[in-house]
């Protein structure tokens, strides 16, 4: 059983996974290009292209792994680095018509950034909006309450929808951000839950998109839980399982993996639930028991 309504963002084109580090570290566009079908095949409906400090450094390695990538396949991409730059340099090397027409996504805009609503003079957009942090006082703040994470949704999609640009709010894609849940003192996993909640039940936020990247969750934790499932993906799965019917409905994840709601008497749920419900020491002790019985 999977989740019908969760659109994918492949997100294997990242330096961040080492065997794509190595396809960029030898330049190999070719296996770049396998990578892309691979996840095109089991069924992203976007491309995530990340080249990490190439993307600004190397503006030619990163034209290069755009064209490879459209190339041998179809379906649209979306650009990752916060910086004007970078995404100017994507969007024009970015062929919408091997896509059929489809919009690209620029990840990300926040409040810090809003210059980049700019890029919508060289061609249509979807784009994330970042509602992990806010503006105040003239600086960046990180968020750490729902209500803040819902004010900060709602400033940004009021700013784009009422911008001198084109979109819908079907192109507007807003990211809660996904914490590591092993160092997760502060109730930031609560936090995007609660925020999920409360931008799906806005009348006024009706038609945007809800998203998250969910490999972060499970860092710094061990392989298998004490049941012996998958412990990561156990995890992200009782994330979604949470989140999904609240309308978080993309994802920024690795389209092969085996996602699906979990029922309310699996292991690792449970004990995800409980975790939710504590907060500093308490949560960090309640953690254990993903991977220790007893």
């Amino acid at each position: 059983m999977t989740f019908s309504n969760l659109t994918i963002i492949g997100e294997r084109i990242n330096p961040g996974f080492k065997s794509t580090e190595t396809l960029f570290a030898n330049d190999d566009f070719k296996g770049i290009q396998e990578l892309a079908i691979r996840q095109a095949n089991a069924g992203a409906a976007y491309l995530n292209v990340n080249c990490g400090r190439r993307s600004k450094d190397d503006p030619d390695f990163l034209k290069e792994v755009i064209l490879s990538i459209q190339a041998v396949v179809d379906i649209p991409l979306s650009f990752d680095f916060p910086n004007v730059e970078v995404q100017e340099l994507c969007l024009k090397t970015y062929d919408i018509e091997k896509a059929k027409g489809r919009k690209p996504i620029v990840n990300s805009i926040a409040e810090t950034r809003w210059e980049m609503l700019e890029l919508a003079n060289i061609m249509p957009f979807k784009v994330i909006l970042m509602a992990s942090e806010r503006m105040e006082d003239g600086r960046g703040k990180p968020n750490k309450l729902a209500c803040e994470v819902f004010e900060t949704a709602q400033r940004m999609v009021n700013t784009v929808m009422e911008s001198e640009y084109d979109f819908n709010k079907e192109d507007l894609i807003v990211d809660v951000s996904v914490s590591a849940l092993a160092a997760d003192t502060e109730g930031l996993t609560k936090m995007a839950i609660e925020g999920i909640r409360l931008i799906g039940e806005d009348p006024d936020m009706q038609g945007v998109h809800i998203m998250g990247g969910l490999s972060n969750i499970g860092q710094q934790l061990p392989a298998k839980a004490a049941d012996g499932s998958r412990l990561k993906l156990q995890l992200e799965n009782a994330f979604l399982t949470m989140a999904n019917p609240l309308g978080f409905d993309f994802l920024l994840g690795t389209p092969w993996k085996e996602y699906g709601p979990l029922p309310e008497d699996n292991y690792v749920y449970k004990i995800f639930t409980e975790v939710l419900g504590l907060s500093g020491i308490e949560a960090l002790r309640c953690i254990r028991k993903f991977y220790k019985a007893g």
